[in-house]
């Protein structure tokens, strides 16, 4: 799809210098020096030569035709090189200039004009105000970025020009192999899911690294990251996750969620590893690109010393793997080939007097254990340590099983260290920082086994729903009250108490008797959307005096309380069983459309804010997976001594939630809080319901 702008055979240079220190001249030098193996067509119009190569004034008196343009000229003068690279037949166009989106509202709409005169000549612009970009399978060093690294797996796609010089700096330091290199800049035209789509297709690129500032199209990006982790890694490094996505919400789902929120759910939809540091992003890429993904999460762990050892099994224990349990005939094997003060139980301890050799006989005991699905593999340097050597053991003996090294240390490893870099073994630092990279391999590869999405479209009355939404709009009420919001429930087949709508307090207790006593009645009034803080909500009214009595009552508090509120009644309905209290909620993204929202009720959800997030529309399993994630999970299960609530009738409302808002988004929030849920068997009932709606179509 990019391959002239990825595997260009012929590059043009506009705004080409002899003058070293400056960006033209530094892109040249770099085409030139690193070996590129097409044709390189310098451009200036006050010089005939740059370090050896023809230059030529002007595109069109080269005669060339070209596949890359990288465009280095100033600011006023990027269009009319914009057109000459377009008449020159050039597919794809890189703009290294700066001065557009990112210099307010004159730079941005100049930014739209080139990016529009691009697309109208039929080509892809990447930047503006981008560093360029590298692929090393073709020494091509299109950018300002002096040096590049070995050839490798590694794809990686950069918002920022300065983190891609980091990047390359840090990958030369670790001899660590790229792909290709990115810098998308403003990303006037291609962006994060185009060279997600265009690197998927690669053969060179193994793992997909991006560094995000923001997403353009949420639910295009979420949709192809998705079809691309099918069958390579993408590992992502989001930054800007702090207060910025915070906002003013009405419903407990709005309040929680934020943008980073967002993202997170969005990543996990779409099968994408978040580092959460700038280290981890590479330190999960490296393991990806160098080793076979584990069959399961049974961890064996090989060490010169007791205390890493422990490190090691704490951190695989923490981040959800297990300590594997060793095969008794093999661990009897591995004794024999071991001094008699080693330990064959796991952690593997082979004493601080290893040699290479006893090392090797570890790894591959631990590679034909039936039990064992990845093997961590610690080293501390002693006097007799022979680092290198291990490090060729370690390789030698490896099998379908991923390895992963810790070499602790500093001077003394950094032999070892380099010797497994350059035999395809994945070395950290620490224990831990090599558990958690394994524990993003697990992670993925669990990901890669769940079967297609399939999500269940229920029966419901949705012209029923849809005719309570419009007259709400029609009238103006976004806030839509308890009563409109509990028959929006029942045509998606919620289980709603009886209830009716009372406008006086003779009313409400005629109507109560109807109902059934006891009853529980509450305010209705647009402008009051938290009623329990105003009291505006009473229970157990169990005789027709006490509903007259809480009426009267309830209207002169609230009276006085907010004498500017619109009341129109109240709503009565029956009192609903006693049951565990749980919450169900929604907020729409901008970026990725319905999050829903999951958590226990009461001080879990306004104290310990223990709530889960999933993108809409869900399948059963990732309603399922809703409620297990969330730190309370074990009290549905019936911890304590408390009874097991019905966990698949949860799930199904859930579900039933995510068609509901999918159905309409003009529903930008929503709440059912509590959905009181029974034993195994019972059917959940909404006890109060919120919605929030919107004019403007947001899908």
């Amino acid at each position: 799809m990019l391959e002239k702008l990825l595997s260009p055979d012929t590059i043009a240079v506009i705004g080409a210098s002899r003058t070293p220190g400056k960006v033209g001249h530094e892109i040249v030098a770099n085409l030139v020096n690193q070996g590129f193996e097409g044709s390189i067509i310098p451009i200036n119009p006050t010089t005939d030569e740059i370090l050896g190569l023809k230059c030529y004034p002007s595109l069109k008196e080269s005669g060339a035709t070209i596949d890359l343009s990288v465009i280095a000229v100033a600011q006023p003068r990027v269009a009319d090189a914009i057109r000459d690279s377009l008449a020159a037949g050039a597919q794809a166009i890189c703009v290294i200039t700066a001065g557009f989106k990112e210099t307010g509202r004159e730079g941005a709409e100049l930014e739209k004009q080139i990016a529009q005169q691009v697309r109208d000549g039929g080509a892809r612009l990447l930047g503006p105000n981008c560093l360029g970009l590298l692929n090393t399978h073709r020494r091509m060093n299109a950018s300002f970025a002096k040096e590049m690294p070995p050839p490798g797996g590694i794809s990686v796609i950069s918002q920022s020009g300065a983190l891609c010089t980091a990047i390359l700096d840090l990958a030369i330091a670790r001899n660590m192999g790229l792909s290709k290199l990115i810098s998308i800049g403003n990303k006037a035209d291609l962006d994060e899911r185009d060279l997600v789509e265009a690197l998927a297709d690669d053969p060179q690129t193994r793992v997909i690294v991006a560094y995000l500032e923001s997403i353009e199209s949420g639910k295009d990006f979420v949709r192809t990251a998705a079809e691309t982790a099918r069958t390579k890694p993408v590992v992502v490094f989001k930054s800007g996750t702090s207060s910025a996505g915070a906002k003013a919400a009405s419903s407990h789902t709005g309040s929680l969620a934020g943008a980073d929120i967002a993202y997170g759910a969005a990543f996990k939809r779409s099968g994408i590893l978040r580092a959460p540091t700038f280290e981890s992003l590479f330190d999960y890429a490296t393991a990806l690109a160098m080793q076979p993904l584990p069959r399961g999460k049974r961890v064996a762990i090989i060490t010169n010393a007791g205390g890493p050892g422990i490190m090691a099994a704490d951190a695989v224990e923490h981040s959800g793997l297990a300590v594997a349990a060793l095969d008794q005939t093999i661990a009897g094997e591995l004794a024999k080939m071991l001094p008699a003060a080693a330990s064959v139980h796991n952690p593997i301890d082979v004493l601080g007097d290893a040699d290479a050799q006893r090392y090797g006989a570890a790894v591959a005991a631990a590679q034909q254990d039936p039990g064992v699905d990845a093997i961590v593999v610690i080293l501390t340097p002693q006097a007799m340590t022979q680092c290198v050597d291990t490090a060729r053991a370690i390789s030698e003996n490896r099998g379908s099983k991923p390895v992963l090294v810790s070499f602790m240390g500093g001077k003394v490893v950094l032999p070892g260290r380099e010797e497994l870099l350059e035999l395809g073994i994945p070395e950290y630092p620490s224990p831990e920082r090599a558990v958690a990279a394994l524990k993003a391999m697990c992670d993925y590869a669990e990901w890669k086994e769940t079967p297609p999405r399939m999500v269940a479209r229920f029966p419901v009355n949705r012209r029923r729903a849809e005719r309570v939404l419009h007259r709400c709009l029609r009238t103006g009420q976004l806030q839509v009250g308890e009563a409109a919001a509990k028959d929006v429930m029942r045509a998606y087949n919620f289980n709603v108490p009886a209830g009716r709508i009372a406008a006086t307090a003779d009313d409400a207790a005629e109507l109560a008797v109807k109902i059934g006593l006891p009853v529980a009645m509450k305010i209705l009034s647009p402008d009051i959307v938290h009623k329990s803080d105003l009291g505006g909500v009473k229970l157990n009214l169990a005789t027709p005096d006490e509903v007259r009595d809480a009426f009267d009552l309830m209207m002169l508090r609230i009276g006085k309380k907010m004498p500017d509120a619109r009341l129109s009644g109240v709503y009565l309905e029956k009192m609903c069983p006693r049951g565990r209290e749980v919450i169900l909620g929604m907020t729409r993204d901008p970026q990725f459309g319905p999050m829903l929202m999951f958590g226990l009720g009461g001080i879990f959800v306004e104290i310990m804010k223990d709530v889960t997030f999933h993108l809409a529309p869900i399948t059963a399993q990732e309603a399922l997976e809703m409620l297990r994630s969330t730190k309370s999970y074990a009290l549905l299960e019936g911890a304590r001594g408390r009874g097991r609530v019905d966990i698949d009738a949860i799930a199904n409302c859930l579900q039933r939630l995510s068609q509901l808002v999918t159905d309409f988004p003009q529903i930008t929030e929503m709440d059912i809080n509590p959905l009181i849920v029974g034993e195994v068997g019972t059917d959940p009932v909404v006890a109060d319901a919120r919605i929030t709606l919107s004019d403007a179509r947001s899908e």
